[in-house]
């Protein structure tokens, strides 16, 4: 029997589809369910992948992949009901039998929004609806959330299973965002669709650096939520904004065999401008908000990189007044050691090193392949060059990423 040839897809549609599954099949039979909910999502890409693997998917992988769901979790139902009868299933095969109508976007987007929101539910702790979100509104795994939340993977699973326990109890059916109560949520809300686009702008692991789909699928909650009279605030067309620019650069970020492409010797040409336009427009209709949030801040970053004509005209002092806004406002280990680039940029490569072995054995660092690609730079750039090789491969080491690690061993031996 020959290799699986469809397996990219299958894992590239139920990536995509995962949270709109969920949320639809929550919404129908309740939140009480959920843990049999994920159990027959599972089992219905297990049998896509069997089929699929071998054979072309159906014309509509969406709707069949529901359909197959549905049906093992109406099975699941009715056989765990001979068994307690306390529950009847009779009116869940009446109503929820799945028609292909189901896929009209405006009911997908309401499950999805009213999931998303009650994932966010007060009563659970912040971590708790992030992990809940990610899971079930991104399909992410344990070890990516670990790593958007500096984590380890253990207790990533156990939190997950107590977040579940404490959704079961508070949250009975989902409900349509509303005013009352909304602001809290929506910060948490643009939490969760920002730390997945930032997934999808570099994974965590594995052979690939961008998995554009997941970064398409935030863009559009960030959008979905635009629609909702209670949530188009400024800090979501901040955050759209953001995306935006992000996004705009995929093309430039990996070369023509495939390897990563560094921000100064990336194809600007290559750019999408059309995505930069509609960054634009949002940026503006964020800006009515006279007290700027670090999505703001972070968008006009983005913003100077994707506008610069050439590398060499990026507007490094402005960039590094932005991270230092955003480090007044709350210290961040990512936003301070981000902001060493521009640092080095604007003072030189011997400030930047002073300014970064300050932080050296913190928590966060030590552990961290970005402070020690970028020390390795700095010194590097000083000519201390058997102190630069050893720190790229520490940096080496500690990335997860199979395409970042070529690109650092590039560098390496170009040193």
């Amino acid at each position: 029997m020959g290799e699986p040839k469809n397996e990219q897809l299958v894992e590239h549609v139920f990536r995509r589809e995962y949270g709109k599954i969920i949320s639809f099949l929550v919404h129908k039979f309740g939140p009480s369910h959920l843990e049999r909910i994920e159990d027959a999502v599972q089992e219905s890409l297990i049998k896509a992948m069997n089929l699929w693997g071998y054979n072309n998917p159906p014309n509509n992988p969406t709707s069949w992949l529901l359909r197959v769901a549905n049906n093992m979790l109406i099975d699941t139902l009715r056989r765990d009901t001979k068994m307690d009868q306390k529950e009847d299933i009779s009116g869940f095969e009446r109503q929820h039998a799945v028609q292909e109508e189901v896929f009209l976007n405006n009911r997908i987007n309401d499950s999805q929004l009213k999931m998303i929101f009650a994932c966010c539910h007060p009563s659970l702790s912040k971590e708790y609806q992030i992990i809940l979100s990610l899971k079930l509104i991104g399909g992410f795994g344990n070890k990516e959330i670990a790593r958007a939340l500096l984590k380890k993977e253990d207790a990533i699973a156990k939190s997950f299973t107590r977040a579940k326990k404490k959704l079961k109890e508070h949250v009975k059916t989902l409900n349509s965002p509303v005013e009352i109560g909304l602001r809290s949520r929506l910060t948490i809300v643009l939490k969760v669709i920002y730390l997945l686009f930032t997934e999808g702008y570099t994974a965590s692991y594995g052979e690939i650096l961008i998995k554009k789909d997941i970064c398409l699928e935030a863009i559009r909650l960030a959008l979905l939520l635009c629609e909702n009279k209670y949530c188009n605030q400024p800090e979501v067309h901040a955050l759209i904004a953001l995306m935006c620019f992000h996004t705009s650069r995929f093309e430039s970020r990996i070369d023509q065999n495939g390897d990563m492409v560094d921000l100064e010797h990336q194809d600007r040409k290559t750019y999408d401008f059309e995505l930069i336009r509609v960054g634009i427009e949002h940026l503006e209709k964020a800006a009515v908000d006279s007290n700027p949030s670090d999505y703001h801040l972070q968008a006009a970053v983005a913003y100077y990189h994707c506008t610069a004509a050439k590398f060499e005209d990026t507007d490094w002092k402005g960039i590094l007044q932005l991270y230092d806004l955003q480090l007044e406002r709350q210290y961040s280990p990512i936003v301070w050691l981000n902001r060493i680039v521009p640092y080095y940029k604007v003072y030189g490569a011997r400030k930047a090193l002073l300014e970064l072995q300050n932080f050296e054995n913190g928590p966060y660092f030590s552990n961290s392949a970005l402070f020690y690609a970028i020390k390795a730079q700095l010194l590097y750039d000083l000519k201390i060059s058997g102190s630069a090789k050893e720190a790229l491969q520490k940096a080496i080491h500690l990335t997860t990423n199979l395409l970042e690690k070529k690109h650092l061993s590039k560098k390496l031996n170009a040193y």
